[in-house]
This record gives C-alpha cells, sequence and structure tokens, in this order.
C-alpha cells in the first residue's frame, strides 16, 4: 500500500513538471495534435465548465495571414494560459501577450507569456495565422486552462481543448470570370473596412453609363447574392453592406459589371 501510494506520489511529481507548474511563461505541446492529455497538471480531468474556441477566416489564399482570436471562457476566472498548434501552418504572436515556442525540431507552437487575467468570465488572447504554401485542409488544434490564480495546480483549476479549427488553403483566389479593367473607364475600390464584421461599404466610380452590377460569390465562385442591379449614369457610388447571419468568417469574392467590363475585389468577413 505505502509503496503504491509513494509511486503515485512521484508520478504526480513527474507529471507537474512535465505539464507546466514550471512554465508561468509558457508552455507547447499540450495539445490534440500531438496526442498529449492537456493541462493534466492542474487537473487529471479536462472539464465541460471550460469553453475554448477560435475565430477567424475558415478560408486562406496560399502563403496568406490573417488574424485570428483565441477564447477561453469559463472555470475560476481569475487567470488563463493557452497552447495552439496547426498542422502545416505557422502562428505568429501580434503583441506581448503571446510567444512562439519550439515543440521538436519543426513544429513551433503558440503559447502565453504569462497568465493573462480574466476581465469578467472570458478573455482571449490575439494571433497571426500564415497558411503554408500548397493546397490543404489545415486544423488548429488548442487547449486552455482557467485558474484561481493561487500558484498551486488542485482541483478548482479547469482546462479544456477547443473544438478544432480548420482552414482550406486555395491556390489563388478563384476568379468569377477573368477582369477586363481599363482605369480610364471605371474601378472598383477596396470595402472599407476590411477585414468587415458584420457591415462594410462597397464603392466604384465609372465615366460610361449602363446597366451595373455588383455581386457577391464565396471563394469557390459560387454566387451568394446580387447587392446592385441597374442602369447607373456615370459617377461615383458607394453603397452600405451588412453580412448576412448565415455567412461564415472567411475570404469571399466581390464582382462589379459595367457594360463589357468587369473588376473583382477579395473581401475578407471576420466574425
Amino acid at each position: 500500500m505505502k509503496t503504491t501510494v509513494l509511486l503515485a506520489i512521484i508520478f504526480f511529481s513527474v507529471l507537474i513538471y512535465a505539464f507546466g507548474v514550471h512554465y508561468p511563461t509558457g508552455i507547447v505541446g499540450l495539445t490534440e495534435k500531438d496526442g498529449a492529455i492537456g493541462c493534466l497538471c492542474h487537473n487529471f480531468e479536462k472539464s465541460d465548465s471550460v469553453l475554448v474556441w477560435i475565430e477567424g477566416p475558415d478560408s486562406l489564399v496560399i502563403g496568406s495571414s490573417a488574424e485570428y482570436k483565441f477564447f477561453l471562457f469559463g472555470g475560476p476566472a481569475i487567470k488563463g494560459g493557452f497552447n495552439a498548434a496547426t498542422l502545416e501552418g505557422k502562428l505568429y504572436p501580434i503583441d506581448t501577450l503571446t510567444q512562439r515556442m519550439v515543440y521538436v525540431e519543426g513544429d513551433t507552437q503558440l503559447t502565453h507569456t504569462q497568465p493573462l487575467n480574466f476581465d469578467g468570465d472570458t478573455i482571449f488572447w490575439k494571433f497571426i495565422y500564415e497558411a503554408p504554401d500548397s493546397e490543404t485542409i489545415d486544423t488548429i488544434y488548442s487547449v486552455a486552462n482557467s485558474v484561481d490564480g493561487d500558484g498551486n495546480p488542485n482541483d478548482t483549476d479547469k482546462w479544456n481543448f477547443g473544438r478544432k479549427f480548420t482552414i482550406t488553403i486555395y491556390d489563388s483566389p478563384i476568379s468569377v470570370e477573368p477582369d477586363n479593367i481599363n482605369a480610364d473607364v471605371f474601378a472598383l475600390n477596396q470595402n472599407y473596412p476590411n477585414p468587415f464584421n458584420p457591415s462594410t461599404n462597397f464603392s466604384w466610380q465609372s465615366s460610361i453609363p449602363g446597366k451595373t452590377t455588383l455581386k457577391l460569390y464565396d471563394i469557390k465562385g459560387n454566387e451568394i447574392e446580387t447587392i446592385v442591379s441597374g442602369f447607373y449614369e456615370p459617377g461615383f457610388y458607394s453603397v452600405s453592406y451588412i453580412a448576412n447571419s448565415s455567412m461564415t468568417s472567411g475570404v469571399y469574392l466581390l464582382k462589379l459589371s459595367v457594360g463589357s467590363y468587369s473588376q473583382v475585389k477579395k473581401i475578407v468577413l471576420m466574425k
């Protein structure tokens, strides 16, 4: 009996050291990507009282980058930390709250620089995801803990894995049709703001009268909706747009057509 208890104490001590009590400035290798069992040093079992999720575009062009957010909700909600990893892409800090750390050679992951204080029941970290250089469906793995801040790991502290966040990586924005552009005739301006959520402004100018359409497509070239359709005189025009609640975060294509001329712009919805 004494031997069993002693072995349990030794086992738990090793786990505490291995899984991060001695790493208040962040630790990596704890996500499901690595087959890890999470923040075990704080609690042996993950807790549904803690919610972990990532928000950002669900599709990107090869080699492009976008801003994402890592959210942590629930638990003791005094302090929190996290670990995020990808299969193929790369993660980069935006500010001093996050940092990159090498887990194994060739695998650099993202973690906190120090436990973040909760303000309410939810905290978040911002980071940049960089897409790989080939078409694929990439995955961001996540895990985070919410602790009571007393410095001692125990059953009061809670942790959980986040839902796997998949990102479709495309070779290039898929053209709805080849552009036919004459800068002296008309121009479709980049929407502002971009990225947007849920509203943005579209504007264009044209020096010729004609049937004008402004249409929105998904990255695969499927038409989502017609925003403008009618006969327009030469001039500058602007319309406000609010994304449909069914639209998900990601890259979309905005196409302006005036007579035989057309132009396409890439826009990003980030919920």
